[in-house]
């Protein structure tokens, strides 16, 4: 059974958007974090996050095809600025829904920029779904090219930066994942970094995608220091 308050509110957050999700369940569902679906045995946020993933990526390439005489590598960069954990996590302050997210009991006080940023393309994916991709164009667009127009640097990708400076270098570089540990619904990573078989550096995060970051930023900020 749906709570029909929290309906009401959360579709108030995509009016500003000139957007009405009818299937209030899809929308539910992006809100909808592993660890609150594992308790009450209902349907998470991940395949719409998958889903919203790709479209995103589409949206922001297309852009940045239309707006620039970009070469692939450098529309690449570019886009990387705009669509990563981050942005979207800024993004998603933007939007509005970050207090309607739900998570299970263990979760509550760690609604993580990890989770926010899922959320985001969650809603992304629920948005196309709903009302195809041209109305999700608009909308992305509605919220990113502020942030464009602006020239906003959220901070660095730092996995891109370390894959560069390896890059001019010719040396190996690899990921591993050192350890796994907690619940399935709050679980921690650790990966350390690893450029011709020297460890570099370690990172933890509660995503392998945030422990890869933490990893490669540790490594690069060392190897800058050099």
């Amino acid at each position: 059974m749906f709570d029909t308050m929290f309906v009401v509110m959360t579709m108030k957050f995509l009016e500003k958007y000139g957007i009405h999700i009818r299937d209030e369940k899809t929308m539910w569902t992006a809100l909808t974090h592993s660890s609150y679906s594992n308790e009450h045995g209902c349907e998470n946020y991940e395949r719409l996050e998958f889903l919203g993933d790709a479209v995103l990526e589409l949206i922001t390439s297309e852009y940045f095809y239309e707006h620039g005489d970009f070469r692939e590598g450098d529309m690449t960069k570019i886009r990387s600025r705009y669509v990563c954990e981050h942005a979207n996590y800024e993004y998603a302050k933007v939007v509005g829904f970050i207090p309607y997210i739900r998570v299970g009991n263990g979760q509550i006080h760690n609604v993580n920029e990890t989770i926010v940023a899922d959320v985001f393309e969650a809603i992304l994916g629920a948005i196309f779904l709903e009302c195809g991709y041209k109305v999700s164009k608009k909308y992305i667009l509605d919220v990113i090219t502020p942030f464009i127009e602006n020239n906003c640097v959220f901070y660095s990708d730092y996995k891109s930066l370390l894959q560069e400076m390896m890059q001019t270098t010719k040396k190996s570089l690899e990921y591993r994942l050192l350890s796994e540990t907690g619940p399935a619904h709050d679980k921690t990573y650790v990966f350390e970094v690893v450029v011709d078989d020297i460890v570099y550096g370690t990172g933890t995060g509660k995503s392998k995608k945030e422990a890869e970051q933490k990893a490669a930023e540790d490594a690069y900020k060392k190897a800058v220091s050099k």
